[in-house]
């Protein structure tokens, strides 16, 4: 089956425990037609570029799901309906990364950013 990963923002009202039952809902959904979902991460709340529906924080998070193309389109249309869900965000991938995604690995070990302290 394909693999996909999804990232969707909540509204920054609900609580985490609400926030991360939404990821439970929408893996359920997943598997109710034949998916699955791989992985979850909830990211926590984070404050956005620009305002939706007059918002300026949301509740972010991240699933890998191995599911076929029709119950992908059933959990996106769910989750376009669904109130508390802003923003909706789905790729296609070949293979899923090891590990945590990079919005959870600590800042120390993504590398290449060097030490901002240190100016010329």
């Amino acid at each position: 089956m394909p693999l996909y990963e999804h990232v969707f923002i909540s509204r920054q009202d609900l609580s985490n425990a609400q926030a991360e039952g939404l990821i439970e809902h929408f893996g359920t959904v997943l598997a109710d037609n034949g998916g699955k979902l791989v992985e979850s991460e909830y990211w926590g709340v984070k404050t956005m570029a620009y305002k939706i529906n007059k918002n300026r924080k949301g509740h972010y998070a991240f699933l890998k799901t191995d599911a076929p193309a029709p119950a992908v389109q059933e959990m996106e249309r769910l989750m376009r309906l669904h109130e508390d869900v802003m923003r909706v965000l789905t790729i296609k991938v070949d293979e899923h990364d090891e590990g945590p995604s990079v919005q959870m690995q600590k800042r120390d070990e993504r590398g290449d950013r060097g030490d901002r302290r240190e100016r010329r």
